[in-house]
């Protein structure tokens, strides 16, 4: 599978084998051995090769048919709050007095939601000192 998904990535690229070795660091017999299915790339150069390509190792490797980074496999609905509310100075402000675990079920959307809001919220606060100056 892996021989087979570098032959076709690299020709979706308009890559000569001998181009994609040369991007890679390694010599253009090894990258031939590695379509014709003789040797596999190290750890490293497989994920060389995924970076280049914005596929993931597993697809690659044929554990997976969607060649797409998941983003959503590292996102973290705290921290993504904890950085909007840093960016916005907001940093006294603790999540900490609602129930954690719900924080950390919500999606992406749902971030995005909370964050409008605190936007809202903030831009709200802003018209009112402004008034009150």
């Amino acid at each position: 599978m892996l021989n087979k998904r570098l032959s076709l990535l690299r020709k979706e690229h308009n890559l000569k084998q001998e181009e994609l070795a040369k991007i890679l660091g390694v010599a253009r017999t090894t990258y031939g051995m590695y379509e014709q299915g003789k040797r596999n790339p190290d750890y490293e150069t497989l994920q060389k090769i995924a970076d280049y390509f914005n596929v993931t190792a597993d697809y690659l490797l044929g554990r997976s048919d969607d060649p797409n980074q998941n983003e959503d496999e590292n996102f973290d609905p705290l921290e993504e709050l904890k950085q909007f509310m840093i960016e916005n100075n907001m940093q006294g402000t603790d999540l900490g007095f609602y129930d954690i675990e719900k924080w950390k079920q919500l999606s992406r959307e749902d971030i995005e939601d909370v964050k409008k809001h605190f936007e809202y919220v903030l831009h709200r606060a802003r018209e009112r000192n402004k008034e009150n100056k």
